[in-house]
């Protein structure tokens, strides 16, 4: 097989992964592109040590899928979790929270969960706070020997919005991740002004 046709095979491949691993976080709420990739590929066959897409790929597909399958909900959608992410970051403020993920980036689609990453001096600290308030949560396990795991996973609905929250330790707050994108409560609230419009 020459280079030439090496090369449109490869980015066949990785047009396929891209576009279905959009697919299944658009309609299956998967907010993890590496899984979501790594998921794909399995699906299809095709082996990880071949070119799979970046995170970039992946994102331009998801975008392309929601601007067809949910031009109109999408949007709507997305501005309910932000103003929900809003709420809870009020809430959770003296925990200096981020938000992450699709509800920032925008690629947030029909069952995506909100993202907020907590760097409180204690998981405790956020357990107790939980409790004291009355707010049912689930605990969930974070994936153990993942780079830049965070120590505790809450989950629980805010207003029909699921909400995860990824608790970090104080000093990790300082420790930039690639790719990863965080906004603290101010920008979010820019966020949900600039798509509502000026105000009557």
């Amino acid at each position: 097989m020459t280079s030439r046709a090496n090369a449109s095979r490869s980015g066949n491949l990785r047009r396929g992964v891209a576009a279905l691993a959009a697919r299944m976080m658009a309609e299956d709420g998967i907010s993890d592109f590496g899984f979501a990739k790594r998921k794909a590929a399995r699906q299809l066959g095709i082996s990880e040590s071949e070119a799979l897409p970046n995170n970039a790929e992946i994102e331009a597909e998801l975008r392309a899928w929601q601007a067809l399958y949910q031009d109109e909900e999408q949007p709507e959608r997305l501005l309910e979790m932000r103003r929900a992410a809003i709420e809870v970051m009020r809430l959770l403020g003296e925990f200096r929270p981020y938000l992450t993920g699709g509800a920032l980036d925008g690629t947030a689609g029909r069952y995506t969960e909100v993202d907020i990453e907590l760097y409180p001096e204690s998981a405790k600290d956020v357990e107790i706070f939980f409790l004291n308030h009355d707010i049912g949560y689930e605990h969930r396990e974070p994936r153990r020997g993942a780079a830049n795991a965070p120590e505790a996973i809450l989950s629980f609905d805010w207003n029909r919005v699921p909400i995860r929250l990824s608790l970090y330790t104080a000093q990790a707050e300082r420790v930039s991740r690639r790719n990863i994108e965080r906004a603290r409560l101010p920008a979010v609230e820019a966020l949900v002004q600039a798509s509502e419009g000026p105000s009557a």
